[in-house]
Formats: structure tokens, C-alpha cells, sequence
């Protein structure tokens, strides 16, 4: 037994010297487990982030877009010559490819003489009308050489939504910048049933449209409550529409979207912001996103996920 100077009791230092050592490898366990799993979030951040990447990049993705022209009813030249109903100016493409035919709720492709396209794949030669658009039918893609484009309805407007595979916008891509993964952003929310089943939604085109609404999510930040009114658009997740005030300045000044995991029977779900996106609009002028609803503007600052692309 060893005497401590002063007033202190008599220690068996191998005894203390094991309960310290004991706490030390319990403490070091602690952080290592805790390092491991904040890698394991941040790396399944940086994988979701670099799968989004890679549908932006792809043939229907958002990085290609190059024109979107509204038809009138009757027949839309399409080609570079001026006059044209659709006019897209690129040296390679032809001063009159062809013409969209609007008429009821079609849409018909009619090429221009000694010129072709192919519909879905398949050369169509001739000068015969062919249906590319019915009502809500699938998409029909149109194509030449390695420009392609479909047939897009907004309410009552009907558009060409055209796209340059090679487009400098694709091609000098250099990626978005983000805020700093931090956990603390991933949030625990419940679901409560809306007021309504209904959420108006207004696009980019001053466009206003009932969609179906998942309820009002509900999530505190630092100790304050908030809301987000969510969109059900049928798939696996829950939609979100949403801006901040972040939004204008370091983040995108239209809003951000977000998705979150359907809530279990409880209403229990998470809302994970370092998964917040730009729509389409930071992208091109040629997209026609829907904005946030006043009821969700957040009146705090989100520094996470996406910040602003470029000059959008």
C-alpha cells in the first residue's frame, strides 16, 4: 500500500492504474465506433451525390437541354432558318428539318423534302405524317444525328423539349458544389395529416396545379418546430419542395427539392438535408420546375446539401 501525500486515502495504484487503462480503451472504443459510423454516413452521402451526378449526365438527363418550343395549333417549321415556328441556330443542323402538326391532342412529325428522322429508333423516310404525341401516352423520342427531342404537355400548353448530346453544357460539366456533410442535418420528422388533399403548386411558367399531397411533415431545429408541406407523386419516396434562407445566396433562389422515405405506421420518418437538390431550373433555361408554396419557406437557414450551380 503506497501513502498519497496530503489528506488522501491509501490507493493500490496497480488496481487504479487498470481502472484507468479500462476507461481509456472504453473511451477509445467509443470514438473509433463513433469515426467509423460518421464515415459510413458521409460515405453513403458521397455515393447518393455521385449517383446524382450520373443521371444528370446521362441522355435524358438535365445537362443536355438546348431549346424548349411551344407549338401553336396547326403546323411548327422546325430548323435553323429564320422564320422558323422553332428555331434552334447550330451550324450543323438543317435550315428546315421538318414540322410538328398540333392538332386536337396530337402531335404529328412531318419531315421536310430529302430529310429524315428517326422515332424511337426507327428511320422514318418520306414526307407522311407520323404521330409522335397522344394525350398522355409514353414518350416518343424523336432524333437526328445527335440531337434528340420529345413532346412535353404543361397543362394547356404543348412543347418541343429539345436536347444537344454534345452540348457544352454536358460536355464543360465540372460538377456542383456542396456544404460540408454534417449528420446534425439529418433530422427526425413525423407525418400529420394535411388540412387539405390537395397542394397548389405553381411552376416556373406562372402555371397553378392540384397536386396530391402526403400530409405536413413536422421536425424541430434548435428546439423550434417547422413544417414542409409534402407532395405524394406515387413512387417509392415523398417529394419536397422547399426554400430557405439560403436561398438567393448561396443556394438556388427558386428553392431546392428533397425526398424522404414514405413514414412508417407511427408517422415516424427523417428528413435529410444533406440530400437536398437543385432542380432543373439551375441548370437550363429550357426546364419547367414547380416552386415552393409559401408555406414552405423556411424561415431558417439550411447550409446543406447542393449549393447554387453557376450563374442560375
Amino acid at each position: 500500500m503506497n501513502t498519497l501525500i496530503g489528506s488522501r486515502q491509501p490507493i493500490n495504484t496497480k488496481q487504479e492504474m487498470k481502472k484507468i487503462l479500462y476507461t481509456l480503451l472504453l473511451l477509445n472504443f467509443f470514438f473509433l465506433a463513433n469515426a467509423q459510423k460518421t464515415n459510413s454516413y458521409a460515405k453513403s452521402i458521397n455515393e447518393w451525390h455521385k449517383a446524382r451526378i450520373a443521371d444528370l449526365k446521362t441522355p435524358n438527363g438535365w445537362l443536355n437541354l438546348e431549346g424548349l418550343f411551344w407549338l401553336h395549333k396547326g403546323a411548327n417549321s422546325f430548323g435553323k432558318k429564320e422564320g422558323s415556328d422553332c428555331k434552334y441556330d447550330n451550324a450543323v443542323f438543317p435550315a428546315e428539318l421538318g414540322s410538328f402538326i398540333y392538332e386536337g391532342d396530337s402531335v404529328l412529325w412531318m419531315n421536310a423534302a430529302n430529310n429524315s428522322i428517326k422515332v424511337n429508333g426507327v428511320l422514318v423516310n418520306g414526307t407522311k405524317p407520323v404521330k409522335v404525341f397522344y394525350k398522355e401516352e409514353q414518350a416518343i423520342t424523336m432524333s437526328w444525328s445527335h440531337f434528340t427531342w420529345t413532346i412535353i404537355k404543361r397543362e394547356d400548353k404543348m412543347g418541343v423539349r429539345f436536347r444537344n448530346l454534345e452540348a457544352k453544357t454536358l460536355t464543360g460539366f465540372k460538377g456542383i458544389e456542396r456544404f460540408t456533410i454534417d449528420s446534425s442535418w439529418r433530422i427526425k420528422a413525423t407525418m400529420v395529416a394535411a388540412s387539405q388533399n390537395l397542394l397548389m403548386i405553381t411552376n416556373v411558367l406562372g402555371q397553378t396545379t392540384a397536386t396530391k399531397t402526403a400530409g405536413k411533415l413536422l421536425f424541430t431545429i434548435d428546439n423550434k418546430e417547422y413544417s414542409l408541406d409534402v407532395i405524394d407523386e406515387g413512387g417509392p419516396n415523398l417529394f419536397i419542395v422547399f426554400a430557405d434562407e439560403t436561398s438567393g445566396k448561396t443556394t438556388y433562389g427558386a428553392g431546392r427539392f428533397i425526398d424522404i422515405p414514405k413514414p412508417d405506421a407511427l408517422g415516424n420518418t427523417e428528413i435529410d438535408f444533406n440530400k437536398a437538390y437543385n432542380p432543373p431550373c439551375a441548370f437550363t433555361a429550357f426546364a419547367t420546375c414547380p416552386l415552393p408554396p409559401a408555406q414552405n419557406r423556411l424561415k431558417v437557414p439550411i447550409p446543406a446539401g447542393e449549393k447554387n450551380y453557376g450563374n442560375h
